[in-house]
């Protein structure tokens, strides 16, 4: 046991990271009251919806508790609890960060936009180093106390559950905003982005927050927990052929990808002179190389076997593949993106229509990738799941670099929304705006990350359950399995139904409330009103919070009934089949909706502001608003819920 001190260190010091970083941040003061006094909205907001989603989720989680602990046992109740609070209070940590760091990293720009750059990078690294540490920590005590990994998949279960109650509240919550805000204000009024004239500006401002950032840390904190438990439960499979030391291997795979992620982040600094997104890619860059050097001394101190460490390497290269892939396909420089730009001077239709087509096509590469890893470590390994394991984890090990990038997104949206209504010198605005930009690439390469690393994850979670149901096949000609392997698809296409309906329904409310305001509050668009800025606040997270309920009972529901009405090879039918439909839908609405906003983004760059062409890239920019950032995120969660909720059936059949 002594080993588990090695990977508590790692999770402590990844702690301490976040908490010196964030006390920085805290200390910091802001020189103009106009920006203390957005940033104070922004603050408020989130907050009020924070307070009002923990609320909703802990009212769900004891009468879930207790049905885990009538039904397996009080220890995986207690790990459930556990992880649901863990998954909240690393959400509530970055948030915080995040809000913090929005109004420096303006402030910061009137300075040096190298400055603001770097405040918002090491602003995003508390979400990183918060999550992995967190999960590392109370994953290893657990494992201390229970001496066995199954009951843990209570953890794995809870952190889930709140991950897609926060990623599809949070999502609705900024996409109607955005949606409500760009329809009225950019398109009606003519007016720019982040103006303080309209109403909905500061709901949209938070949504970026609890959206992009709490949404997403909840996302991969119990992506970072679930391979964890899983590859300890397939690791003790082959502790004949290993030894006992075998089950460490999850824990020290990820302590590795901490530290690589530590030294990563803080390497941006060296590469600071460089463009943004360059020094992004040589910070990713030196956590690569560091991760793949200390998971190949892990595998070899551990196993001495170099074929797993081939493994874990193919795993790091899906998802680099997926984020090559990801900026052919959405990227601002890429060639799609810019003939999307180019259709938009002939229309609306032609914008979608072209992006619908790149769209469709960009999940492939990624795809492949993860079968070429998969079959391809199978087969080398002598058909070992613990090499298929292992490419799962290679596929998190630069979690804690990955989720600073994407945390940087938010971050730099709120400072040039900041700096823009607080009647920053144009300069600014402009520098920030473009750091802006790069943002944006950078949430969607994390995304592309987030769902290879989440497919090879769901991937072994049916494998798992497989295992542990002692069932090595299923005859998919019968028409039993066939029946629930068509149900498993088609539910990611009816919970990206009733998410993408969710948006639009709040999104219409939102667009009612920025009319009336503007009909009825005199003086708005000459700037000697000011807008009910909460009313807005208010309608989205109402709305939300309502909207998050049937979704997620889905997700939860339909798994454990079908498993404890018809048993394990139906449940692995539909498991196979919502996999399949998820893996392949996610990426799509992720990389079209991306595709669409870059588009947007560069005609906003040429000076076309309010011309024909621009007018039709953001009203495709609005209907991919909620597939990127709604639907795609939440299959995502989807994928993973329904592979823990299965293991759970597993473990009463067992």
């Amino acid at each position: 046991m002594s080993l588990l001190s090695i990977p508590v260190a790692g999770g402590l010091v990844s702690i301490a990271a976040a908490v010196l970083l964030y006390l920085r941040l805290k200390k910091a003061s802001i020189s103009s009251a106009r920006m203390a006094e957005i940033a104070n909205d922004i603050s408020t907001g989130v907050q009020a919806y924070l307070t009002r989603q923990t609320r909703t989720i802990l009212t769900v989680m004891p009468f879930l508790a207790v049905l885990l602990g009538l039904w397996l046992g009080w220890g995986v109740a207690i790990t459930f609890v556990l992880g649901v609070v863990a998954s909240l209070a690393t959400s509530l940590l970055g948030m915080n960060a995040a809000v913090r760091a929005n109004v420096k990293t303006a402030q910061d720009a009137s300075k040096s936009a190298t400055g603001a750059f770097l405040t918002a990078v090491y602003g995003g690294s508390i979400m990183g180093f918060s999550i992995t540490g967190l999960s590392l920590v109370v994953l290893s005590i657990l494992y201390l106390v229970f001496r066995d990994p199954e009951p843990m998949v209570g953890f794995g279960f809870g952190a889930s559950l709140a991950a897609l109650f926060a990623q599809i509240g949070g999502g609705i919550f900024t996409k109607s905003a955005d949606v409500g805000a760009d329809l009225v204000g950019k398109i009606e009024k003519n007016i720019p982005e982040d103006d303080p004239r309209n109403p909905a500006v500061v709901a949209d401002l938070v949504g970026d927050n609890v959206g992009d950032c709490a949404g997403r840390g909840s996302d991969l904190f119990q992506t970072f927990s679930d391979d964890i438990i899983t590859g300890m439960i397939v690791a003790l499979v082959y502790e004949p052929k290993y030894g006992p030391l075998v089950v460490f291997l999850p824990f020290l795979l990820q302590c590795a990808g901490i530290i690589s992620s530590l030294i990563g982040v803080l390497s941006i600094r060296w590469f600071k002179q460089r463009k943004p997104e360059s020094a992004f890619n040589m910070g990713m860059a030196v956590t690569t190389v560091i991760a793949m050097a200390t998971s190949l001394a892990v595998c070899q101190f551990l196993l001495h076997d170099l074929r797993i460490w081939v493994a874990v390497f193919l795993g790091i290269v899906v998802t680099l593949v997926a984020s090559i892939s990801t900026r052919y396909y959405a990227g601002s420089h890429s060639r799609p993106v810019h003939e999307i730009a180019e259709a938009s001077k002939r229309g609306v239709a032609l914008n979608i229509i072209t992006g619908l087509a790149y769209g469709l096509q960009s999940p492939l590469a990624s795809i492949v990738m993860i079968v070429a890893a998969v079959a391809g470590s199978y087969a080398l390994s002598g058909n070992l799941l613990l090499a298929v394991v292992a490419v799962n984890i290679g596929t998190d090990l630069l979690i804690g670099y990955i989720m600073t990038a994407d945390a940087y997104g938010p971050i730099m949206d709120n400072a040039s929304g900041i700096a823009e209504m607080s009647g920053a010198e144009e300069g600014v605005v402009r520098s920030l705006s473009s750091l802006d930009a790069v943002g944006n690439t950078m949430k969607a390469t994390t995304k592309a990350y987030a769902m290879s690393s989440g497919t090879v994850t769901s991937f072994v979670l049916f494998a798992t359950f497989f295992r542990l149901i002692k069932l090595d096949s299923i005859n998919v000609s019968a028409p039993y399995a066939i029946a629930f392997l068509f149900l498993g698809i088609s539910i990611p296409y009816l919970i990206s139904s009733l998410l993408i309906g969710s948006v639009a329904r709040t999104a219409m409310q939102m667009v009612d409330e920025v009319r009336r305001q503007f009909a009825t509050i005199k003086g708005i668009m000459e700037r000697v009103a000011k807008p009910d800025y909460a009313a807005c606040v208010d309608i989205a997270t109402r709305n939300a919070l309502r909207e998050m309920t049937l979704p997620g009972l889905i997700s939860i529901v339909v798994p454990v009934a079908v498993g404890l009405a018809f048993g394990g090879p139906a449940l692995g039918a539909l498991l196979i089949g919502s996999v399949t439909s998820a893996a392949l839908l996610g990426p799509f609405f992720n990389n079209v909706g991306t595709a669409w906003d870059n588009a947007k983004k560069i005609i906003e760059v040429q000076g076309d502001k309010g011309s024909p062409a621009h007018q039709a890239a953001v009203s495709a920019d609005t209907v991919g608003d909620p597939l990127k950032d709604v639907a795609g995120p939440s299959l995502l969660i989807f994928m993973k819920l329904v592979g823990m909720a299965a293991l759970l059936i597993a473990e009463a059949m067992h």
